[in-house]
């Protein structure tokens, strides 16, 4: 169902909403936390909140109920504790919306609605997942506050998969010198802000440190300052993610210190993709994300090839109970 109909038809059921709780796990829960950021910026009265799955069905928050609506989210539709707070949300009473690409997956039977998004054609499709969740996050908002920069949103909503994809046309020799320069890392950090911080995260945990087991960790570059600075040293790896919007200074002042100390650092930079002419400055802080993630997808998939490890090789995931 088209994600406008969606939203028409819960607030046609006269139910007041004052709270949307994002829930997925892994890359999914990540790829919910543009819509929630969006949320936080821009809402004035809705509440948003952004849970890891597990803990939202073994420490419910005890406003999930009929004025919540939750989103859940998870690539296959099979993600058992996504599935299980998609049953626990709709138990209590909340419009549940499932996002998943499988058509009849468990999750899209444990729905009020459903939004199914691509993956394998290219890599807008891959985005679509994170967009569609921030797509949401706009038509909740305009229909229950309103929203100024509305039609802005949705000039951008159109031109983002078009950028993508001529982003990945050119990255893939940068790309690939990246590989060359870092296959042999005992371990890489990443960091980013803004609406781009679970970017980084999601990197690190499942690209890195699922798909390639090198060790990883992911901070907010904000929170640099505050503790993980002093690990870096000449040569030490980073990946930093520069933001085209209101928390670039974040991003550049740890830039700076990177290159004071010559750590060894790659940077992926969205005003390198043309986000800035393409779409509103109103608006481009929050297709960051979506343009930096498809990126970093050709820089992981150069770092499999170099080190002949491949994006699907797995030690324990799908393999064992646990």
């Amino acid at each position: 169902m088209e994600i406008k109909k969606i939203i028409t038809s819960i607030k046609d059921q006269n139910t007041k909403i004052n709270s949307i709780f994002f829930v997925g796990c892994g890359a999914s829960m990540a790829e919910l936390y543009p819509a929630h950021y969006f949320l936080l910026d821009n809402a004035r009265t809705l509440r948003s909140a952004l849970y890891s799955a597990n803990d939202f069905v073994h420490a419910t928050p005890v406003s999930v109920g009929e004025n919540s609506i939750v989103i859940t989210c998870s690539l296959g539709g099979n993600t058992p504790e996504t599935v299980e707070a998609s049953k626990k949300a709709m138990a209590l009473g909340a419009k549940v919306i499932a996002i998943t690409h499988v058509e009849g997956s468990p999750l899209s039977q444990n729905a009020d609605f459903v939004v199914f998004h691509g993956f394998e054609a290219n890599y807008a499709a891959k985005l679509e997942k994170m967009t569609k969740n921030l797509q949401l996050a706009v038509e909740i908002l305009n229909a229950y506050e309103g929203y100024n920069n509305y039609d802005k949103m949705q000039d951008g909503f159109s031109k983002i998969y078009d950028l993508i994809e001529e982003a990945v046309s050119f990255v893939t020799p940068s790309a690939r010198i990246f590989a060359e320069d870092y296959k042999d890392s005992d371990v890489i950090y990443v960091m980013s802000s803004g609406p781009t911080e679970k970017v980084a995260y999601s990197f690190s945990i499942c690209l890195l440190m699922e798909m390639q087991w090198i060790n990883s960790g992911s901070f907010h570059d904000g929170e640099f300052f505050h503790g993980p600075f002093e690990i870096v040293e000449k040569d030490v790896p980073f990946i930093l993610l520069m933001n085209d919007g209101r928390t670039r200074a974040l991003d550049s002042r740890a830039l700076d210190f990177l290159n004071r100390f010559e750590a060894k650092t790659t940077v992926i930079d969205a005003k390198d993709y043309g986000l800035g002419s393409a779409i509103d400055s109103s608006v481009k802080d929050y297709f960051n994300p979506m343009l930096i993630t498809a990126v970093l997808r050709v820089y992981a998939e150069q770092l499999s090839i170099v080190r002949n490890h491949p994006l699907s090789k797995r030690r324990y995931m799908w393999k064992l109970e646990y």
